[in-house]
């Protein structure tokens, strides 16, 4: 198979985990011998200090013609004045705008090796496995925002169809998953969220009567989330909300360094595949960051984008052999016991079966 592959590697420590996981997509195409095309691009602080821009036109329009991409992460402290008119994470939302991507997917699913780094009791991790759905290019972010010296504001909208379109994804997946979906929004104070509980209510009634559908607030959500993770299947909800509790829920899995991500949009358009956590400033260039979420992510792409699914499962099972080893960067290991993010690469590489 061939597909064109844009990497974006960014910010931070970015560029480090970016290539973390083109080195395993290019030992997958080796091993199941495919021809997986690279060609990088700039975005975020990176692509300001190079262009002015956080988003040049020609990233857009490779990304726009690639099969898939890849992105490790965007943003620091050198860009992070919040009354700059161009910061970083700009070329990220748009990145998202200019390829329609509207639903993000974050797994969590703890690994047994692992559950010792999270500050949950190991007990409530056992047989955790959900899918958050997050919706990418409506709410509050992407509103009307005014200030003055006396006040701000931020439009948090949100139209019938984009709540329509993130719900059928998540329907969709929770009926090749467990049946369940798990709606979260602030109905009781925000007329938004009320419309966004009207529209679940009528898709899944009318669309998906085999998917049980709830409803929860986020406030309550954010501490059943925690308390009661194995009761979960599929959690769908709004841009803010969404970023906010996948945030949380990484300590389900020990550590934001173990949780992937997908951002897709209508079937068969080009995916955006990025690890969750941030571009970690304080560590970058030391080569101690870990790789796998942006490794998982690289998975996902196989699945999502390219519908490689046995070679998507290759990395997921390479990834769990090397966390079951203790094969722990800083994050998760004790210490005096952490690899490095080449380390923690090999690791996975050796247990994909490359050739040495």
């Amino acid at each position: 198979m061939h597909a064109d592959i844009v990497v974006l590697p960014g910010d931070g420590i970015g560029p480090e985990v970016a290539t973390a996981a083109v080195a395993v997509l290019k030992s997958i195409a080796q091993l199941y011998d495919h021809d997986f095309q690279f060609q990088e691009h700039d975005i975020g602080g990176v692509a300001i200090d190079r262009h002015g821009v956080p988003l040049p036109d020609a990233t857009t329009t490779a990304c726009q013609q690639a099969d898939a991409v890849l992105l490790g992460a965007v943003g620091g402290p050198k860009w992070s004045d919040p009354n700059a008119k161009v910061r970083p994470e700009q070329g990220l939302l748009a990145i998202r705008k200019a390829l329609g991507l509207f639903a993000n997917l974050r797994p969590v699913r703890p690994h047994g090796a692992a559950l010792d780094a999270s500050p949950i009791k190991p007990h409530l991790l056992a047989g955790v496995d959900i899918v958050v759905v997050r919706e990418l290019t409506g709410g509050i972010y992407f509103g009307e925002k005014t200030r003055t010296a006396e006040a701000a504001s931020d439009l948090c909208s949100y139209s019938v169809a984009e709540i329509e379109r993130v719900m059928r994804s998540a329907f969709k997946l929770a009926r090749a998953r467990r049946g369940k979906v798990t709606s979260v929004d602030k109905a009781n104070v925000l007329e938004t969220s009320r419309l966004w509980r009207d529209v679940a209510t009528r898709i899944g009634r009318e669309e998906f009567p085999d998917v049980a559908l709830e409803h929860q607030l986020v406030d309550s959500m954010a501490m059943h989330l925690l308390a009661k993770p194995r009761e979960y299947d599929v959690i769908v909800t709004e841009n803010m909300f969404g970023d906010i509790l996948t945030d949380e829920a990484s300590m389900l899995a020990g550590s934001l360094g173990l949780l992937p991500s997908a951002s897709l949009g209508e079937e068969g358009k080009v995916g955006l595949y990025e690890p969750i956590h941030g571009s970690a400033p304080d560590i970058a260039g030391k080569g101690i960051a870990n790789p796998y979420a942006t490794i998982l992510s690289a998975a996902m792409l196989l699945r999502h984008s390219l519908g490689l699914e046995e070679e998507a499962q290759a990395i997921e099972r390479a990834v769990g052999a090397a966390l079951e080893d203790k094969a722990f960067t800083a994050d998760l290991a004790p210490p005096g016991n952490a690899l490095s993010t080449t380390q923690a690469t090999e690791a996975v590489l050796s247990r994909l079966g490359v050739p040495a």
